[in-house]
């Protein structure tokens, strides 16, 4: 697996977290992360950045195509979204929900969310934003999170493989994003 460069990391995570940069910036920093991080990963493909849908309702941070056969995410759909949070607070479930309900719009079974603070709620008890994760499952939707504080440790793609595949097992075992 590709080492991925803590320089790099820690930069785009500084600046997406520079009080002087304007939320677009830190935002598109996060987004140039996740390019970076998942673009590293053998077998997968950065195939858009911020599109909107035909309808201009809706708008997807990174598109990510997954050669499945051939890649290290072979465990994943060959289409993943993730929607990308620099947020200085956890994600709401109003934003959870939202992003559920774009890969619901497009018949996709799995998104990622990159929280840099996670999300509202309490995983034990199903509450806020681990409510509407919990929800999507009986509707075969999933969504893996990815915090910040993961983003840190990672050292390398097999890292972030193992991650995810950590990721998926506790939303099927747990039924929400931690046990």
């Amino acid at each position: 697996m590709a080492e991925l460069s803590r320089a790099r990391i820690s930069a785009l995570l500084n600046c997406g977290l520079d009080g002087r940069k304007t939320t677009t910036q830190q935002g598109k920093a996060l987004e140039d992360l996740v390019c970076y991080m998942f673009g590293r990963v053998p077998g997968i493909t950065v195939t858009h950045r911020n599109p909107q849908n035909t309808f201009r309702t809706e708008e997807i941070d990174v598109a990510l195509w997954n050669e499945q056969r051939t890649g290290a995410f072979s465990f994943l759909p060959n289409v993943v979204l993730v929607e990308a949070k620099n947020w200085a607070h956890p994600v709401s479930s109003g934003e959870v929900a939202w992003f559920d309900r774009k890969l619901q719009d497009r018949g996709l079974g799995l998104g990622v969310l990159v929280a840099l603070n996670g999300v509202t709620g309490n995983s034990g008890e199903r509450t806020a934003a681990h409510q509407i994760v919990a929800g999507s499952l009986r509707d075969q939707r999933r969504i893996l999170l990815v915090t910040g504080e993961d983003i840190q440790g990672l050292q390398n793609t097999g890292m972030l493989v193992g991650l995810l595949k950590s990721r998926l097992c506790e939303l099927a075992v747990t039924g929400t994003l931690f046990p």
